[in-house]
């Protein structure tokens, strides 16, 4: 219940919710390849390759940043696509396909540690890829589990930002 209350509360699930009450929600993110809020076919199962994220005004005192990519249509929810972690807080994207140097996956809902391609069976969904600005470099490994990250994404969140994108069957 405890971990339920920490990923909530700091917006890892659901909509936009308090991170904690001295934690400004200032990031902007954006996907540039994104078109009018269509993720691209070939960042989907399609072509399974990651699609580029930017953002921009992480705060004083950012450590590192982290990612974590779900979709918030999927019949069991919270589905994880992906957790990119201990990304430098110089660092301002990734670009397509790639980890900047230096960063972390750790596992997804399909437990490995790599992107999972969006992949609609019926219809759309729309996955959420929110950024995270953290007070602290995470003392998980690469390959780590989905939990135990996500909960460390939690405690140390001082800032977010989300873009969403829809991908068709």
């Amino acid at each position: 219940m405890l971990s339920a209350l920490l990923v909530s509360g700091c917006g890892l699930v659901g909509g936009p919710k308090v991170l904690r009450p001295d934690a400004p929600q200032v990031m902007t993110v954006t996907g540039p390849l994104f078109v009018q809020g269509m993720i691209p076919r070939r960042f989907s199962c399609h072509g399974a390759q990651s699609p580029p994220i930017s953002w921009s005004g992480a705060p004083p005192g950012t450590k590192s940043i982290a990612l974590v990519v779900d979709d918030s249509d999927a019949p069991i929810t919270p589905y994880i696509y992906w957790i990119v972690f201990d990304i430098s807080p110089a660092t301002t994207d990734i670009q397509a396909g790639q980890l900047p140097p230096g960063a972390r996956q750790a596992d997804n809902s399909h437990g490995q540690a790599r992107f999972d391609p969006p992949c609609p069976l019926t219809g759309s969904h729309t996955y959420r890829f929110t950024v995270y600005a953290l007070d602290a470099v995470l003392s998980e490994q690469s390959g780590a589990t989905l939990k135990p990250t996500w909960l460390a994404i939690a405690r140390h969140a001082i800032a977010r930002g989300r873009v969403t994108g829809t991908a068709r069957a």
